[in-house]
């Protein structure tokens, strides 16, 4: 079994990585600042600090085999509002972080990447080796951070992983979406179906798409999580290898809502509103690569099963009163 840093591991995706890592035998340290994280969403079993990326120095040592990175700002709206922000944690922090892994002599890093990096895609489904011309500062970032891996890997072996994600949704257990304020579209559904919003808005109705809706391509976070540790073992000394990961199909709009109906029994009204500038009528990932190189298939690909776990952790959190 190996020990291994995660930073970020208190946020949705993080968690439950650091989850799996822990039920598959490893030994998990998390760093995570909990400004947007949350404590509880941290592991058993896991030593906990609290503490910023940037500070990895402080921590990491030649003990651990890997870090799992997934500590950065995430919000397209407020990268475009306070770029700064993310220049200076999503990328200054991660220059730490390389820093310090050169410092410590660990030589293996899984980082979470995004479809943001895309843009508005040339084609579908989506590949590796599409252009990348990413619409906002958060996108601008993780590119460079994947840029710099690359740069890291060539000049100094190490051996990074890249996962770009397309729309992670669901839930692990009690861990599950949490977004203040949230922007994705299953929880947002839910809201409504919990009486936290009066209906649901769905941006254009007049794409080429067969119900005239969006199409995007959902994921389950725990599918993803099992790709990351299938990419600990993939990752190659001096490799930056870069993966999709994505279920390959496509949901629309109208068939998120309709599912989400079918699940909770609510009636979720929906009101159609103008298109968002900069939305594409289909994306979707071609996660071929991921398939070839990681020897990962997603298990839980059905719109229905995503949207029934995170129902149960809406649900469960409502009860709760987080």
């Amino acid at each position: 079994m190996s020990k291994y840093l995660v930073t970020g591991g208190a946020g949705y995706v993080g968690s439950v990585v650091a989850a799996h890592l822990i039920e598959a035998g490893h030994t998990v340290t998390v760093v995570d600042d909990l400004s947007t994280g949350f404590r509880e969403a941290v592991p058993a079993g896991a030593a906990f600090i609290e503490g910023r990326v940037q500070d990895t120095a402080k921590w990491l040592d030649a003990t651990y085999d890997a870090v799992l990175h997934f500590a950065a700002f995430s919000q397209v709206g407020e990268s475009v509002a306070v770029p700064e922000k993310y220049w200076a944690n999503n990328v200054g922090g991660t220059m730490a972080l390389l820093a310090a892994m050169r410092e410590a002599g660990v030589g293996r890093l899984v980082f979470s990447s995004t479809a943001a990096t895309y843009g508005e895609p040339v084609s579908t489904p989506v590949t590796e080796t599409d252009p990348t011309a990413p619409t906002s500062p958060y996108g601008a970032s993780k590119l460079a951070v994947d840029h710099m891996i690359a740069g890291e890997c060539a000049a100094h072996g190490l051996a990074a992983v890249s996962l770009r994600y397309f729309n992670v949704a669901g839930a692990y257990g009690d861990r599950g979406e949490r977004h203040d304020p949230e922007s994705h579209l299953i929880p947002l559904v839910l809201q409504v179906a919990l009486g936290e919003r009066e209906f649901i808005s769905v941006y254009g109705d007049d794409y080429p798409t067969p119900d005239g809706t969006c199409v995007r391509d959902y994921i389950h976070v725990a599918d993803l999580a099992q790709a990351h540790l299938l990419a600990l073992t993939a990752a190659t000394a001096g490799e930056h290898l870069v993966c999709n990961l994505g279920n390959g199909n496509g949901f629309s709009v109208r068939e998120v809502v309709e599912t989400a109906r079918e699940v909770t029994g609510h009636e979720i009204p929906e009101v159609v509103a103008p298109r968002r500038a900069g939305d594409p009528a289909i994306l979707v990932a071609s996660a071929a690569r991921a398939h070839e190189r990681l020897g990962w298939r997603p298990t839980r690909a059905g719109l229905a099963d995503i949207v029934a776990d995170a129902w149960a952790f809406a649900r469960r959190t409502e009860r709760s009163g987080a």
